[in-house]
């Protein structure tokens, strides 16, 4: 594991991760044949996008979780700056 143990083996999922979580979300819960990109359209001038990105960011705190345990702090670093972005929109955005 400490082969793998790089920044940018956490940053590309860091940043990956919560999109695929937020479409997941949406599929699952938003009523409607609209497309993703049209559901975020219509939920963005609300706080309800801020809440929706500060919930997609969960699965990565698991993972920073899970590579801290493991001692992979490189990739943990890599999966928790890759969150920020979202977390700073999320911020903005309620």
């Amino acid at each position: 594991m400490a082969r793998y143990n790089n920044f940018i083996y956490g940053f590309i999922p860091g940043l990956l991760l919560p999109i695929a979580f937020a479409w997941l979300y949406m599929h699952q819960f938003f009523p409607g044949n609209k497309t993703f990109l049209e559901a975020i359209q219509q939920i963005y001038p609300g706080a309800l996008l801020g809440k929706l990105l500060l919930l997609s960011v969960m699965p990565n705190l698991l993972l920073v979780f899970l590579f801290y345990k493991s001692d992979s702090f490189k990739i943990a670093a890599g999966v928790l700056i890759g969150a920020m972005p979202y977390l700073v929109g999320s911020i903005f955005m309620l």
